[in-house]
């Protein structure tokens, strides 16, 4: 089927919102090129499971083509355009199974040499409907917390180098009480802002009970279920030795939140399928503590892009021989505090880093503890670059300096 041929009908099983934004938008997508559509429809598809932040990218994509003369928007896409198909990628159901066409076309853009093309055409479309209608500066500065370091008593790991260039860090930090005042600076931001994913908290260990509802809570302990339903299914198929890794990647992509014991109904399953991702796509997330809160905050800032977000780093287990970590078997566990400290610090640069690609980077703010210890680094628009403090203080101070 062609983009041309395409119809409501075509649709009718894609979810609700999903569905409504692409017969809202026929029009335009019969008229885009054959290898752009399905790429859209993939987006479409899962429409209803996206943040709002990811919503909004797609409605202003639409936005953007369907505001474009016919003679401009083929001019923009003429990249896409000009890329050619095997017949067999060609005749795959792109409507219904949009991911395998992009699997599909992934591969043939390889090795027919079109993946520079194809990268280039989607770079200048990116530019165009990116400068079209830019990303909005949120509603306050974003503030980016991470608390490294727990269960270690001492350290000699040389602490924050990849961060101490561009902000302040402190040595005399009084830790006297310094979770909770973590916890209630980002309450209090979630309770002056409130807006649907905005604020988030990523624990790599425990499971807190009460915690604000305005606060979007994940933790790695919280989905230790679904962690250990995960592991069962993919050591059942391993076992199997049927499919190889295709099939295993096939499963997983086809994980739905039921499978996994999570909430599938209603507000919930938002949140159920975002879960589902960090263990089904992030590599070592349903086995390593530290891995869990890294990719857990990456995906948080890539997908939510929230003004607030809290990590919290705890002790994961010591290595094992990889068939038992994927055995899903109960076992005491070894736990590696001063390992742990050493991801947890790397993946608080990372989590930096991420953060400076959102809008509203120059005035975000970031603050790094070592958590129930005298060091903490902090950086934000006031804080001078590559610099260090003796003088006491405490995390309530830093929070107010960097706002």
């Amino acid at each position: 089927m062609l983009p041309a041929q395409l119809n409501a009908e075509n649709v009718k099983d894609y979810p609700p919102q999903g569905r409504q934004l692409i017969v809202s938008q026929l029009d335009v997508l019969r008229q885009l090129p054959a290898v752009l559509v399905p790429i859209l429809l993939h987006e479409a598809m899962v429409y209803d499971w996206k943040f709002p932040k990811e919503r909004k990218d797609l409605d202003d994509q639409f936005t953007y083509l369907s505001s474009l003369p016919k003679v401009e928007r083929d001019q923009l896409l003429a990249g896409f355009s000009a890329i050619t198909l095997p017949a067999e990628t060609a005749k795959l159901d792109w409507v219904n199974a949009p991911s395998q066409f992009i699997e599909h076309l992934t591969a043939s853009l390889w090795s027919t040499h079109q993946m520079d093309d194809f990268r280039a055409a989607a770079d200048e479309y990116a530019r165009s409907w990116r400068a079209a209608i830019p990303v909005a500066l949120p509603p306050v500065s974003r503030l980016a917390i991470v608390m490294v370091g727990s269960g270690v008593s001492t350290a000699d790991y040389p602490l924050f180098r990849k961060l101490k260039p561009h902000g302040v860090h402190f040595t005399q930090v009084s830790p006297e009480q310094g979770f909770a005042t973590l916890l209630h600076a980002v309450t209090t931001r979630a309770a002056a802002h409130p807006e649907p994913f905005a604020h988030w908290y990523v624990d790599g260990s425990e499971n807190v009970q009460q915690l604000s509802t305005a606060v979007t809570y994940v933790s790695y302990a919280g989905m230790e279920p679904a962690r250990n339903e995960l592991l069962i299914r993919i050591q059942r198929a391993i076992q199997s030795g049927s499919g190889g890794p295709e099939a295993l990647r096939t499963m997983l992509a086809q994980m739905m939140p039921q499978d996994l014991g999570l909430p599938s109904e209603g507000a919930a399953a938002l949140l159920s399928r975002f879960q589902i991702s960090l263990l089904t796509e992030g590599s070592g997330t349903q086995i390593f503590s530290t891995t869990f809160a890294q990719w857990a905050a990456r995906e948080v800032l890539r997908r939510a892009q929230p003004v607030t977000l809290l990590v919290r780093y705890s002790p994961r287990q010591r290595q094992r021989p990889m068939n038992e970590l994927l055995s899903g078997a109960p076992r005491s566990m070894e736990l590696d505090p001063a390992g742990s400290l050493v991801d947890a610090d790397m993946g608080a640069y990372y989590t930096w880093l991420n953060q400076q690609r959102l809008s509203g980077a120059r005035e975000s703010a970031f603050l790094v503890w070592f958590e129930e210890h005298n060091q903490a680094l902090a950086i934000g628009p006031a804080t001078p670059r590559g610099t260090s403090s003796s003088s006491p203080t405490d995390l309530r101070q830093i929070l107010a300096w960097i706002g």
